[in-house]
This record gives structure tokens, C-alpha cells and sequence, in this order.
């Protein structure tokens, strides 16, 4: 009987998944198989050979991975289970973040150092291109999803209070080609510029984002205020109390007044822009409707109609500075709930401007910049951000001072990319040996899976094929 050729096409293999781009210096990337088989033979020589470097810092971070439920959230991100490529490239993001990288582009040598690309459970460091092309197919939609699943569980962990909510857009300079609206910074005497805008909650007691949301340039607050009270109540919601929302003058408008009024459970307090007819409102308010609560400060309440487009009765909060009348000067909020005016006003408000020292403090984690105005990579980015940021939290909350008083990129310079040390496995744990650690880290990180068991969380890394972790400190 003749031999018979290519007999294999009567039952094909499946197509193989096409092979991902990876960096291999600054200067050269390369096509890499990324198929589940090909990544696991890639890791587990990885570990095999051992890894040395000065970027080892970031396993610490796998450790508050698994206290925070990072991995979870990441596969039912991409919709792909642990063996696949996006939930690691997703990782890598996360890690990107954390450590305060501009992108692959500015900084092409994270990998072989110290084993960035292990702990995102991948042999090779992934391109912009290859980044891209996952969050490219990711909804905005999806985006969202991640950061009800997050906040849900940073509030079953105590981040959020809910007590307390500062609202307040946040602007950065677009370099980009494309023909968008153009904005005034109003801190800055500079001709309208390009930029790009994302609008965040935060939490003014814990001083921890609850969500964004972002759009194009022309989108304006009170188009995007809207869509974020409603990723906020799906978060925190029900609420034992009613919610206290801190807003800026910007938001001043009847449409968003009445909105948030018709909300269950949240009140909003926004200031009065300061216009003609405000003013001389003030001046003509008798003298016996304030109340003069301390040297040099005075407040009263009274109703506040606003009788075009969105009409509405609210309450309307006044403060009044100086002693005499010469000295007088006043400023006006409105507020949809009866509250006591002298506690919004001198406890409550004040608190809105956390958000501020949020962004100083966090913006590096990739915020203050806008690669591309395609929202599906902006959603995805900036959640991968916000996801390293809770991780971040938890990892100075575990280690306090002088951790917790540092911004993200002095924690990245001074923890992440200062760290020294080798990762090698033993039987079924990988060791972390750090070799300048402070002394601090000791109590904390080693002897890891006992102390993860003992907190009821598993201790294997499901992206790193199910071995533990443990820390030594020589």
C-alpha cells in the first residue's frame, strides 16, 4: 500500500494564536509566541535561571495583589481565563503604573530588570502596539464595570466612608493633531489650549477616588457629572445616611442642581459663581439674617430659586467676612438639603479640597498625561491606574510613615526602582531575596503564606502557575 502524505489534515490543530510583540532592548523589538504553552515554558525558565536586578521592589505589589482580588478583576476585565495573554498584559499595565513609567516608548529597559515581566506572570516585556491592540478592544463599557467591581471592594474594605463626596474635573495639556475644542486654564494667563479631561469622585474623609469618567475636550461638566453620580451610586449606594456632594463653581448649573436634587440619598452644596446680581443679593440682605458666629465671620440661610430651564426652590448658604461694613465681603453656596450652614461651611467644604492634593499626589501613577484620544485605551489606562493606586494604598497603609506621606513617584523611586535583590524558586514558592531592603519590610513580607492563610486569603498566585510567595531580607 502506497504511503499516503499530509494525512495530519484530516484532523488540523487549531490555528496557532499569532505571536505578540515584544521589547528586546531600547532600540529592537521582536515578534514573540504568546500562546498559553509558550508563556508557562517562558516563565517557568525564567524562574529557573533566576533573576537579579534593582526593579525587584515590584513584588511587593504581587503580595496586595492578592489581598485586593487584582487578578479576578483583571480576567473578568478581558473576559479570558488565567492561562491566556490579556489579563498578563493587563498586569503589566497595572505594574507600569505603579512605578511611575511614561510607556514602553521612554523607557524600553523594564525588562531584565529584576523581573518586571515575571511578576505580570509574562516572559517578555509587551509594546505599546501590542497594548494597544488589547485595549483597543476593550469597551468603555467594560472600563466601568472594572471600577464598580473595584470600588465594591474597597468599600467592603473600609477605603470609602461615603459620608462625604468631592467632585472635581481634571485637565491636562493634548498634544494631539486632531481638531478639538481648546480650553482656558484659568490659573494661567495662556491662550486656550488643547486639553484633555477626565471627571473624578473622591472620598473626602479617606481621601481614596471612587471613580472617573472621561470623554472628549468638548464634554462639559454637566454633561459628565450626571454619568459619574451614577457609577457613584452603584458603588456606595444603599447608603445609611444621606451623601454630601462638594462641588466647585464650575458645576454651578439649574440642569445638574436638579439632577442630584432628584437623587436618592445625596445632597450637593456647590458655591455661587461670583456675578453682579450675587453680590449686590448679599449686600441686600438685611443685617439681622446673619448670625455672627465668631470675630470677623458671619453666615446666613435662606431660599434660593432658580426659575429658568431647571426650575427648582433650594437653600442658599451666605458667608460673610469683616467686622465693619467697609470690610465686608461676601461668598454664596447652594445647597439642595437643609443642612446646618456653619458645619457645611467650616467642617464639610473645606474637605473639597483633597481632591487637589489627591492629584498632586497620585497624578504620576499615569493621569497627568494623554497619549491618545481613542477612549478605549484612555478608559483602560487610567483604570489600570486607578487598580494600582488601591494596591499602592494598601501597601502604605501596611508599612506607615515615612511611606504614607510619600507621592506615587518618590514611593517609585525611593521603594519600587530602589529595591535590589534576585527571584528564584524553591519547591513550590518563588523567593524574593532583597539585599538593601529597610528593616521595616522585615516584619511584614516575610514568612508571606502564613500570614496570607492566616487572613483568610490564598496564598498561591494564580498568574504565576499557582506557586507562593515568600520575602527574605539578607
Amino acid at each position: 500500500m502506497a504511503f499516503k502524505k499530509k494525512l495530519y489534515q484530516c484532523h488540523p490543530r487549531p490555528e496557532a494564536e499569532p505571536p505578540i510583540e515584544a521589547c528586546v532592548s531600547r532600540a529592537r523589538s521582536r515578534k514573540t509566541p504568546c500562546d498559553p504553552l509558550s508563556i508557562e515554558r517562558g516563565v517557568r525558565q525564567f524562574l529557573a535561571d533566576k533573576v537579579s536586578g534593582n526593579l525587584a521592589g515590584i513584588w511587593l505589589l504581587v503580595a496586595e495583589h492578592l489581598r485586593l482580588g487584582t487578578w479576578d478583576l483583571l480576567c473578568g476585565w478581558t473576559g479570558q481565563p488565567t492561562e491566556r495573554v490579556e489579563p498578563r498584559l493587563a498586569m503589566q499595565l497595572v505594574h507600569e503604573a505603579a512605578v511611575c513609567t511614561r510607556g514602553i516608548r521612554a523607557e524600553r529597559t523594564l525588562h531584565e530588570r529584576g523581573g518586571f515581566e515575571l511578576a505580570n506572570g509574562l516572559p517578555f516585556v509587551a509594546t505599546d502596539q501590542a497594548i494597544h491592540h488589547l485595549l483597543g478592544e476593550l469597551t468603555v463599557a467594560k472600563a466601568m464595570e472594572l471600577q464598580v467591581a473595584l470600588g465594591k471592594i474597597r468599600l467592603a474594605s473600609g477605603d470609602f466612608q461615603g459620608k462625604r463626596l468631592a467632585i472635581d474635573p481634571h485637565r491636562v495639556t493634548s498634544h494631539t493633531k486632531r481638531r478639538m475644542r481648546k480650553r482656558v486654564e484659568k490659573r494661567q494667563s495662556k491662550r486656550p489650549f488643547k486639553m484633555a479631561q477626565t471627571f473624578w469622585v473622591l472620598d473626602a474623609d479617606t481621601h481614596q477616588p471612587v471613580c472617573f469618567t472621561t470623554g472628549t475636550a468638548s464634554r462639559s461638566v454637566v454633561q459628565a457629572t450626571p454619568e459619574l453620580m451614577d457609577l457613584t451610586e452603584t458603588i456606595l449606594q444603599p447608603s445609611p445616611e444621606r451623601t454630601l456632594v462638594l462641588a466647585d463653581a464650575e458645576h454651578f448649573s439649574g440642569e445638574l442642581i436638579s439632577d442630584i436634587h432628584q437623587r436618592t440619598g445625596l445632597d450637593l452644596v456647590v458655591p455661587l459663581p461670583g456675578r453682579k446680581t450675587y453680590r449686590q443679593a448679599y449686600e441686600a440682605m438685611p443685617q439681622e439674617a446673619f448670625k455672627r458666629r465668631w470675630a470677623g465671620f458671619a453666615t446666613a440661610k435662606a431660599l434660593f430659586e432658580i426659575k429658568t430651564r431647571n426650575p427648582g426652590r433650594y437653600y442658599q448658604f451666605v458667608e460673610r467676612y469683616g467686622e465693619r461694613r467697609d470690610d465686608w465681603h461676601f461668598k454664596g453656596f447652594v445647597s439642595t438639603g437643609d443642612r446646618d450652614e456653619v458645619e457645611t461651611l467650616t467642617v464639610d467644604y473645606p474637605k473639597r479640597w483633597h481632591v487637589e492634593e489627591f492629584f498632586n499626589a497620585n497624578q504620576a501613577l499615569g493621569w497627568n498625561r494623554a497619549g491618545t484620544t481613542n477612549l478605549n485605551i484612555r478608559y483602560g489606562h487610567m483604570t489600570m491606574a486607578l487598580i494600582a493606586q488601591a494596591a499602592i494604598h494598601q501597601l502604605r497603609q501596611r508599612l506607615g510613615e515615612p511611606y504614607g506621606c510619600w507621592d506615587a513617584e518618590h514611593l517609585a523611586k525611593g521603594l519600587f526602582h530602589r529595591l535590589e535583590g534576585d527571584v528564584r524558586v524553591t519547591h513550590d514558592t518563588i523567593i524574593v531575596t532583597y539585599y538593601n531592603a529597610p528593616g521595616d519590610l522585615r516584619a511584614h513580607y516575610e514568612d508571606l503564606p502564613e500570614k496570607l492563610a492566616q487572613a483568610n486569603v490564598e496564598p498561591t498566585v494564580p498568574w504565576l502557575y499557582n506557586y507562593q510567595l515568600d520575602f527574605r531580607f539578607s
